[in-house]
């Protein structure tokens, strides 16, 4: 087959399988609306339903302008109760992914995954392989224990997984939070994993428009890291420390942490440079609507149930200085932790010569990889700002005069 006979029905497929999606969505959350509110069992994590779609409709479902399909739900009541869990009503996800067309994003990961985001940004929906979504389902029962003794996390937040089957295809696709809201210009992106073994972006990273770097890029465009206010740190870190645990306990590895920055100083630089003037947009694009989205709500939970930390000018983002003290937001989460299994068999298949007990090499391996993320993110990539000496408590809160020197 040539390239070009591929591509041709690729561009129609995207948007046949952005339809599919839409109207398998609109079903599965409508008829489990139907379902009383009931706590979840060990059985619910095991449960997939299956429904037809053909073309010219059915009793169940609505005619449409595709080819026929089936579309697969995976563990309806387990996903039903994580949305809930993250303040996401049906109608809301339902408005959210089927109102609207969906977005396909061109930066598909290396992973070569197709990414759409909903037109308001709250969710990103990918597609997955086979394995991943096999393992994302074994590791339901852990995920939902985990989420139920701590809802701020910095993993992935999994609202549903789906599979669309068409002309003898398979497609799987997992809906997620978008850590990045489009509605905020990120002026840096990086990828990081604590390791500087071959990590810095490729030449065809590079070269794209919104490049994502890595480790070393990172320590040498900010060799002194991003500075968070005492509290806004160990929230960090202690978030972080609880993820990797978790991610350690289900023996995954090779996840990274996206760290997104948006200089608000730089940002105001550049609207006095497109005005001509020093005026800039006093609109504020809305921030994401979902409980816990935002990478601010990640470390601390609160922001929603009138805490104080959360500013609406803050969009979500955690607030942060560079060593030129401007002002920042970050975007963070961690990625990646549905790969792991690739690396734990590449790696079970290279140590299994030299360790005969198999089982040594995966535990101990996730939590080397784990204290050296963690390490890494704690000392290198965050620091506290340090405080300065004030003269009273009050000048720390920013209310007292400065003392003149």
């Amino acid at each position: 087959l040539s390239s070009n006979s591929l591509s041709l029905p690729l561009q129609t497929t995207s948007s046949a399988l952005k339809g599919a999606i839409q109207l398998g969505i609109t079903h599965t959350v409508g008829s489990l609306s139907t379902k009383p509110e009931r706590d979840v069992l060990m059985q619910d994590f095991y449960v997939v339903e299956s429904i037809f779609f053909p073309s010219e409709g059915s009793n169940l479902t609505p005619a449409h302008h595709y080819n026929d399909f089936r579309f697969k739900t995976y563990a309806p009541v387990a996903f039903r109760y994580f949305r809930e869990l993250f303040g996401i009503r049906p109608d809301d996800y339902l408005y959210s992914l089927c109102n609207e067309p969906l977005i396909e994003l061109s930066n598909s990961g290396a992973s070569g995954s197709l990414f759409y985001v909903s037109s308001d940004d709250e969710f990103i929906i990918k597609t997955v392989q086979h394995k991943e979504a096999e393992f994302l389902q074994k590791l339901l029962p852990g995920y939902y224990m985990n989420l139920n003794q701590n809802p701020r996390t910095l993993l992935p937040k999994f609202y549903g997984l789906y599979c669309v089957q068409a002309g003898g295809k398979n497609i799987r696709i997992v809906v997620m939070n978008n850590l990045l809201p489009r509605s905020v210009k990120m002026h840096l992106k990086y990828d990081l994993k604590g390791s500087t073994y071959k990590r810095r972006a490729s030449q065809k990273e590079r070269d794209k428009v919104f490049p994502t770097y890595k480790d070393l890029d990172f320590m040498q465009d900010i060799p002194d890291g991003l500075f968070l206010d005492s509290d806004m740190y160990n929230a960090l870190c202690k978030t972080l420390q609880r993820d990797c645990l978790v991610l350690q306990s289900f023996k995954i590895m090779d996840y990274s942490l996206l760290v997104a920055i948006h200089n608000m100083d730089l940002a105001q630089r550049e609207h006095a440079m497109a005005d001509g003037t020093s005026q800039t947009d006093t609109r504020r694009p809305a921030a994401q609507k979902a409980l816990y989205s935002t990478a601010m709500e990640s470390i601390q939970g609160e922001a929603r149930r009138g805490g104080t930390i959360e500013t609406d000018d803050q969009m979500g983002g955690i607030p942060a200085r560079n060593t030129k003290g401007e002002r920042l937001l970050l975007y963070i989460g961690i990625i990646d932790v549905l790969q792991s299994y690739r690396f734990v068999k590449k790696l079970e298949h290279s140590w299994k010569a030299l360790v005969h007990d198999g089982d040594t090499v995966s535990v101990h391996r996730p939590s080397f990889y784990a204290e050296r993320f963690q390490q890494f993110m704690c000392n290198t990539a965050f620091k506290k700002i340090p405080l300065k000496p004030s003269p009273s408590k009050k000048s720390r809160s920013g209310t007292a005069v400065p003392r003149r020197s």
